[in-house]
C-alpha cells in the first residue's frame, strides 16, 4: 500500500526539520564567517551532516507512524525515478567537467579575445563566461578559470578590476541558469518533471533578454574607455568541440545522457592525442569529476528522504495552506515559486541545495496554481539564481575575490553584477506578462 496515497491534514509542526537546518546551517556560518572571520564559512560547514541532524528530526516526528513504515515512507521518496535520474545525470556531467578541464575553458575565453578590438574585452569575457559555464554546467567553475584572465585583461587594458570581474560571475550564472548539465537545472527539471529542452525554452525567454540588456549595458561603459593593447597567450581550438557537441545536442533535444556521453568521448579522443593530458592524468580528472558529485548527491538523497516525510506528517499542505493565504492567482503562485527558493538560497548559500530543498514544495504550489512543470522549473533555477549571483557569502562571490588575487571586496564588485539584476528584472517582467497566458 502507498503510504502517500491519503491526503495528509495539515500540520504546521512537520515543516520542523526544514527550521532546524536552516538555523543551524545559516547560524554556523554567519557565526564563522562574521564572527570569527573564516574565510568561506558556508562552505567549510558539513552540509551533510547538518542534514542529517534534520532528517533525524524528521524521523522523531510522528510518533503514529512506525519507524519501518517510517523508513517505507523515505525509501518510497528517494526511490523515485526523478530522483535516480538526477543522481545518474550528476555522476555523468562530473567525468565530463573532469574530461574538459581547464585548457578548453581558457581556450574560449583567448579565442573570443583574439577576434575582436580591446575596447570590447570586458563584453567578451562576459560572452566567454555565458559560453562556458552553459557548457561546462558551473558556476563556480566558470568563475574560477576565467577571472584570472579577466585580472589580466584589467590589468594590461585600463578597465576596472570590478567591472571585469562582475562581469565573468554574470555569465557564469547565465549558464548555471541555463546549461543542459548545470547541477540546477537537472535538479530543476526532475523535481518539477519535465523535459531538460522544454525547461531551456520557458527560462531563454527571460534570460537571452538580461544578458542582450547586460551585454548593452557593459559595451555603453566601454565605448569612450581608454584601453591598452592586450596580450593572447597561445590555445588550441580543438578543445571547443566537446563544448560546442554538447550545447547542440542539448539545444537538438537529444537525450542528455547521450549528449554527455558524446561530449566525453569528444573530450578524450582530443586531449589524449594533443598531449593535453596523459592517460593516467585523464582517469584521475574523470575520477575527480565523478567524485567530486558527491556531496550534492548525498544532499538530493537526505533532502528527498527528509521532504517525503514532512510530506507524509502534513507540512506541505500547511506549507499550502499559507500560500493560499498570501498569494492569490497565477502570478502570486509565480512568485511563491521564486521567493521560496530564493529564500532557501539565501539561508544555505548554495542554488542547487535551495532547488533540492524547494523543488518538492513547488510542484505542490504548481499543482494548485496550473502552473506548468516548465515553467515552475524554470523559475526555481532563475530565481535560485538571481539570489545566488549576489549574495555576498555564496561561493560564486568567494571564488571571484579569491582567483581575482584577494585584492577586492564583495561590496566592490556587487554594483557591477548587471546581470543578475537585470535577470530579477526580466523575471518579474515574465511573470507579470506571462501569468495571463493559458495553461500549456
Amino acid at each position: 500500500m502507498d503510504l502517500r496515497e491519503k491526503k495528509p491534514k495539515q500540520n504546521a509542526a512537520a515543516l520542523l526539520p526544514i527550521l532546524v537546518f536552516l538555523v543551524l546551517y545559516l547560524g554556523m556560518g554567519l557565526v564563522f564567517e562574521y564572527g570569527l572571520g573564516v574565510e568561506m564559512a558556508f562552505y567549510n560547514i558539513p552540509i551533510v551532516v547538518v542534514f542529517m541532524v534534520a532528517l533525524l528530526v524528521a524521523c522523531l516526528q510522528n510518533r503514529g507512524l512506525k519507524f519501518d513504515d517510517k523508513l517505507a515512507v523515505m525509501a518510497q521518496g528517494v526511490g523515485d525515478k526523478n530522483i535516480m535520474t538526477m543522481i545518474l545525470i550528476f555522476l555523468v556531467a562530473g567525468v565530463f567537467v573532469g574530461v574538459t578541464g581547464r585548457s578548453s575553458a581558457e581556450a574560449v575565453a583567448y579565442f573570443l579575445l583574439s577576434v575582436t578590438p580591446a575596447w570590447a574585452s570586458v563584453a567578451v569575457l562576459f560572452v566567454a563566461a555565458c559560453f562556458v559555464s552553459t557548457a561546462m554546467g558551473t558556476s563556480v567553475g566558470t568563475i574560477t578559470l576565467i577571472t584570472p584572465i579577466a585580472a589580466a585583461v584589467a590589468n594590461v587594458s585600463g578597465f576596472s578590476l570590478p567591472l571585469c570581474v562582475g562581469s565573468v560571475m554574470g555569465g557564469a550564472m547565465f549558464g548555471d541558469n541555463l546549461s543542459f548539465i548545470s547541477d540546477t537545472t537537472i535538479a530543476a527539471c526532475n523535481t518539477q518533471g519535465c523535459e531538460m529542452r522544454d525547461k531551456f525554452r520557458a527560462n531563454f525567454k527571460i534570460a537571452l533578454p538580461a544578458a542582450i540588456a547586460t551585454l548593452a549595458v557593459i559595451l555603453i561603459q566601454s565605448i569612450n574607455a581608454g584601453v591598452g593593447h592586450i596580450d593572447i597567450p597561445d590555445y588550441n581550438l580543438l578543445l571547443l568541440i566537446p563544448y560546442v557537441l554538447v550545447l547542440a545536442g542539448g539545444i537538438a533535444g537529444l537525450n542528455v545522457f547521450v549528449v554527455l556521453i558524446v561530449g566525453i568521448a569528444a573530450g578524450v579522443a582530443i586531449v589524449l592525442p594533443t598531449g593535453t593530458i596523459d592517460f593516467m592524468g585523464l582517469l584521475g580528472s574523470m575520477g575527480s569529476g565523478a567524485s567530486g558529485m558527491f556531496e550534492t548527491i548525498m544532499v538530493t538523497v537526505l533532502v528527498s528522504a527528509m521532504c517525503a516525510l514532512i510530506r507524509e506528517f502534513g507540512g506541505f499542505e500547511a506549507l499550502l495552506a499559507f500560500i493560499r493565504r498570501v498569494f492569490r492567482g497565477r502570478v502570486g503562485g509565480r512568485l511563491g515559486v521564486g521567493l521560496l527558493v530564493g529564500a532557501m538560497d539565501i539561508a544555505t548559500a548554495n542554488n542547487t541545495v535551495a532547488i533540492v530543498m524547494a523543488g518538492p514544495i513547488a510542484r505542490e504550489i504548481s499543482e494548485e496554481y496550473h502552473i506548468t512543470p516548465r515553467e515552475s522549473a524554470s523559475l526555481l533555477d532563475t530565481f535560485s539564481c538571481v539570489f545566488q549571483g549576489v549574495i555576498p557569502y555564496g561561493a560564486q562571490m568567494l571564488v571571484a575575490i579569491s582567483a581575482s588575487g584577494g585584492v577586492l571586496s564583495a561590496f566592490q564588485i556587487m554594483p557591477c553584477l548587471y546581470y543578475p539584476y537585470l535577470l530579477a528584472v526580466a523575471s518579474i517582467v515574465y511573470i507579470l506578462v506571462g501569468a495571463g497566458k493559458k495553461k500549456a
